[in-house]
């Protein structure tokens, strides 16, 4: 459990976050596994209860600089202020933007600018019109057009897009979580949706929104043939652990589990999925439940307090593994955007054939592309072709968006609700379902996309349909996680007891 003296790791000081680095590596229980640490940055770490924590700014120098970049006079001297703060911080922390020094009245666009690690350019804007006094408060204040309306604290986030002209079936992901998301916020006079490059800003200001928190541990996992890596938050633990699986699109995805681990669980990014790789159908429930001993054993994870994380593909692993492993046992689980109409009983291989004999099911929209959920048809009746959810014993949390084009979500929950009552087991169960939000539910202000690039097992590539409005599926992004944050701290946290009795 959580006590004060690890809780006050959280408190210190550390030096100025721009100076996260990857330090040498050091031995840990496997000699293939390498350590890598972030140092810290001007700031305190408070800690919000007792296991998540936010970024904190105290140097006035910092706040002077922040408001004051780059600036220039509007009329008869005046100089506009924007002010972002915190200027650096967590992903899913909401940021404050205020502009002051305006003319009453004044017409004005405020305009995101991010370049991703893949060289493409995201950009979102909103149109205000500052108050008698000459100031904007966005977390007040109505965006009047732009790629966002209405009162949006967080919209110069998730309703991102690529720039104009820019290449086709994009989807914004950090790789690097060892550095932190740029963002160039700028001020222009005026109500303007496009030219941004051809105009002069007012006022521009930087904010860094990272995924890892000062003082996690991030450590390479290649050991017994998989392959992850490990976030561990500061301090010598032990902490509750959560193994989290990415979908079908495969790769190492780490920035989920870095997040997690600034919130205070040892994480665990396993790949498990490779497009480019053969070997990758031969993997089967073995390869999950030595993942899981690995997490289970190592010297900072509390080994009865675990929990897995899946999304799409992800979660069938998960519903799976949860099912009917001898080995992985879990204090809880979460399943997002997944169903429990894909069992295997063997290897990937198996799935990966189904999918082929069932590619005809597959169809294509006019812009030529692919919407996967009538891959799964209708949920078949007979329980032997899908996975027996009344076999679960551990608390489970679904999350799915009514609008998701991938995956049948909605309809899967429906129906393993009914196996869970039939079994007798269904007070474990708790159902997440946002309206108008799609496929890819990610931690918040996560720019949405309704279709990107999509590589199947074997290199063909595709555009792949996910689903989803802008503004209602960036609202399930921020709910979804307070909500999967607060299941993971009361059943792994709070829980007096493995056989945890609590709801969400």
């Amino acid at each position: 459990m959580w006590n004060p003296a690890r809780s006050r790791l959280f408190a210190l000081h550390v030096r100025s976050y721009a100076n996260v680095r990857r330090t040498a590596s050091q031995s840990l229980p496997s000699a293939s596994r390498h350590m890598k640490t972030t140092a810290g940055f001007s700031s305190a770490l408070r800690h919000l209860g007792p296991l998540s924590s936010s970024f904190q700014h105290s140097h006035r120098a910092d706040k002077r600089k922040h408001q004051g970049a780059r600036s220039m006079s509007t009329e008869m001297g005046k100089m506009p202020l924007l002010s972002v703060q915190p200027s650096r911080g967590l992903v899913d922390e909401m940021f404050q933007i205020v502009i002051m020094n305006l003319l009453p009245n004044q017409k004005v666009t405020l305009q995101s600018l991010h370049q991703s690690e893949d060289k493409d350019f995201w950009e979102a804007f909103g149109h205000y019109i500052s108050d008698e006094h000459g100031t904007v408060t966005v977390s007040k204040d109505e965006s009047l057009g732009g790629t966002y309306e209405g009162t949006e604290p967080m919209g110069l986030l998730w309703s991102m897009r690529p720039v104009p002209g820019s290449r086709s079936g994009l989807r914004l992901r950090k790789k690097d979580v060892l550095s932190p998301m740029v963002v160039h916020i700028s001020l222009y006079s005026g109500h303007i949706s496009e030219g941004f490059s051809k105009q002069t800003a007012l006022a521009t200001s930087v904010t860094e929104r990272w995924f890892i928190a000062p003082g996690v541990q991030r450590v390479d996992v290649r050991e017994k043939g998989v392959r992850g890596t490990l976030f561990f938050p500061p301090g010598p633990g032990p902490y509750p652990g959560v193994m989290d699986l990415w979908g079908g699109g495969g790769g190492l995805v780490e920035y989920r589990s870095a997040l997690l681990a600034s919130h205070g669980f040892a994480s665990m990014a396993l790949e498990y999925m490779n497009p480019n790789e053969q070997k990758t159908a031969a993997i089967d429930a073995s390869y999950f439940e030595e993942a899981y001993t690995i997490l289970r054993n190592h010297p900072k994870v509390q080994k009865d307090r675990l929990a897995m994380l899946g999304l799409s593909f992800g979660g069938v692993v998960t519903l799976n593994m949860v099912a009917y492993s001898k080995i992985i046992k879990p204090q809880c689980c979460v399943c997002i955007s997944s169903s429990h109409v894909v069992p295997f009983e063997k290897s990937l291989f198996e799935i990966f054939e189904e999918m082929k004999r069932n590619a005809h099911k597959m169809c294509v929209n006019g812009d030529n592309q692919f919407i996967n959920r009538n891959f799964f048809q209708t949920i078949p009746s007979d329980l032997n072709l899908k996975v027996d959810v009344g076999k679960i014993k551990c608390p489970l949390l679904l999350v799915n968006g009514d609008d998701d084009d991938n995956c049948p979500s909605v309809e899967s929950a429906e129906d393993m609700k009914e196996i869970m009552k039939k079994a007798g087991n269904h007070h474990l169960l708790k159902v997440l379902t946002y309206p108008g939000a799609g496929h890819l539910i990610e931690p918040p202000y996560t720019p949405h996309i309704r279709a990107s690039n999509f590589i199947f097992h074997g290199g063909d590539k595709v555009v792949m349909v996910w689903g989803g409005q802008t503004k209602p599926h960036a609202y399930a992004q921020e709910h979804a996680w307070k909500k999967i944050l607060a299941f993971l701290q009361k059943h792994l946290y709070l829980s007096s007891n493995g056989a945890v009795k609590a709801r969400l």
